[in-house]
């Protein structure tokens, strides 16, 4: 039997032409993420589906129904069947936040193709290593980025805007059907980890699909809601939320770059009900609202997303308290699609204090739909669910490894409570969460050891209000040697995106070692964290 029939109209069953009913088999159809834009494209054609970003070096789209963006997408397989990408090859591109970016999670994907959006803050090497390690056939790259990432060479390369757009959109040209698999990699999304390269998360169309789905039925998404791009689409695909607010037929604000008192202003010009955001975005728009003049957008009427690190409960209460919005707090990773647990202001919690709320939301939530989460013997948290990635890219010992023992491995230490939510403690992997964006501490050591005069370094994450964590490098130097802080952060600013460059450096005689020789960073954080319950922020 055919698995789907993704030429036929939506809902579409073949009846028994002999009998005049339906086959006896099983109607099954395979998941595939361009349900969400085929499901608004039928039942909302006229609605409002994203306005996009109008200050870009690209051309702006300006604003689109439902029907004009599931036709850029049929136009954008289409171009793919052209230029003779078959499904399964990969198709990378570096952008800020584009409507161009948002229709390639359809039009890419829901014709087979596999989607790599990379993260446009990396540094050139970077985004050479993920573009050749993922085999990427096409790479598309923001105008902004385009003398930057010259060098980098693929069978189909394109800078993104007017002139490719008749390329890559060709009109009048319906794509190739593709008969759907829900196991097919829908993308490869590149994270930091405890190793100096990055790895590559495949995440399949079931995955994808059933996060955003479960996602949004918590977040309760609706045709009333409309969404801003706060979050970049390359982060672990916009969280899901391109598809979850797709699917209910969103109206999608697209923002290209953070600023606190611009996202007031879209909040308020667009009537914006739902945004999703790391701790940072969230304290620039509090820093933003003591030169705002009137009342303030979304007052009662928005809510906020927030993961990437527990932002502290007087944060919270300002949400609450300054902005009127509700704040809602989940806890995942790029390897799990990501929603692992979501923590939302409960009915029994309403009669109790703003700070007392605070503190019950400062959790990393309940396991989500789905997901059932356990504690290994040595506090490690693990997690089996629908939207656990297919594997790393190429990598079959670190999938093993990840996915050990029938669950997989999170990195991160923590519990759960007697209301049965998760509570973060610790990170077990060498990683710094900063701005929400995840720094391999190894790869920052690599990155400084390589310059000359370094006899040791050992980067560490320590708590910063405005970021989380801030990354912080400890360096031992060979004897005679004098190395300054400038010296180091030039070296890393040639070798390694802005993010991940340390923002203070400080000099020792020497790092404290176990006998065997390894490195004690537990030690090198305790100072710093003094005074914290949990060695995460």
């Amino acid at each position: 039997m055919e698995a789907n029939r993704r030429d036929e109209p939506a809902g579409w069953v073949k009846a028994n032409e002999d009998e005049g009913q339906r086959s006896g088999e099983a109607v099954i159809v395979q998941f595939n993420v361009r349900d969400f834009l085929d499901r608004a494209e039928s039942a909302y054609p006229e609605h409002q589906a994203v306005i996009d970003e109008p200050d870009q070096p690209a051309s702006s789209w300006g604003t689109l129904t439902f029907a004009e963006m599931a036709g850029r997408a049929r136009a954008q397989a289409a171009g793919l069947d052209a230029l003779g990408v078959e499904p399964g090859e990969r198709v990378a591109m570096v952008s800020h936040n584009s409507a161009r970016l948002l229709t390639a999670f359809s039009g890419v994907c829901g014709w087979g193709r596999t989607l790599v959006p990379i993260n446009f803050r990396l540094a050139p090497a970077e985004v050479s290593y993920i573009v050749k390690h993922s085999g990427a056939s096409v790479l598309l790259v923001d105008p902004e980025l385009e003398d930057a990432l010259a060098d980098i060479t693929v069978p189909h390369r394109f800078v993104i805007g007017a002139d490719s757009d008749p390329i890559l959109y060709p009109s009048g040209v319906d794509p190739r059907p593709w008969g759907g698999d829900e196991e097919a990699t829908a993308t490869i999304n590149y994270t930091s980890g405890t190793t100096a390269r990055p790895k590559g998360v495949q995440l399949t169309h079931r995955n994808c699909w059933v996060n955003a789905s479960v996602f949004g039925w918590h977040a309760q998404v609706s045709d009333r809601d409309v969404y801003l791009h706060t979050l970049p689409m390359f982060h672990a695909n916009g969280w899901g939320m391109p598809w979850a607010t797709t699917g209910m037929a969103c109206p999608q604000v697209v923002l290209r770059k953070v600023d606190g008192t611009e996202i007031l202003h879209r909040v308020e010009r667009h009537g914006v009900t739902l945004l999703c955001a790391a701790p940072a975005v969230v304290n620039a728009v509090l820093d933003a609202l003591p030169t705002w003049e009137g009342p303030v957008p979304g007052r009662d009427k928005t809510r906020i997303i927030v993961a990437g690190a527990p932002p502290p409960s007087r944060t919270i209460e300002r949400i609450e308290a300054e902005l009127g919005w509700e704040f809602i707090q989940i806890y995942g990773l790029t390897e799990t699609a990501p929603l692992l647990t979501i923590n939302r202001q409960r009915a029994e919690w309403d009669d109790l204090s703003s700070g007392e709320r605070a503190r019950k939301l400062t959790r990393a939530g309940a396991p989500a739909l789905g997901t059932e989460l356990s504690i290994s013997a040595d506090g490690e948290i693990l997690a089996r669910s629908n939207t656990i990635m297919e594997g790393y890219w190429q990598q079959p010992e670190a999938t093993e490894t990840a996915m050990a023992d029938g669950w997989f491995h999170t990195g991160d230490g923590g519990f759960l409570d007697d209301e049965r939510h998760l509570q973060i403690l610790d990170r077990k992997k060498d990683v710094i969460i900063t701005g929400g964006e995840n720094v391999s501490s190894i790869e920052v050591e690599d990155a400084i050891f390589s310059l000359a005069g370094v006899a040791e370094v050992a980067v560490i994450g320590v708590p910063h209000d405005t970021w989380g964590e801030m990354v912080t490098a400890l360096v031992v130097t060979n004897d005679g040697v004098t190395i300054t802080e400038e010296n180091v952060l030039i070296h890393c600013r040639t070798l390694l995106a802005g993010y991940k460059c340390p923002k203070q450096v400080e000099f020792r005689d020497q790092l404290p070692r176990t006998a065997t020789g390894k490195l004690q960073k537990f030690q090198l954080r305790a100072p710093y964290w003094e005074g914290f319950e949990r060695q995460v922020n």
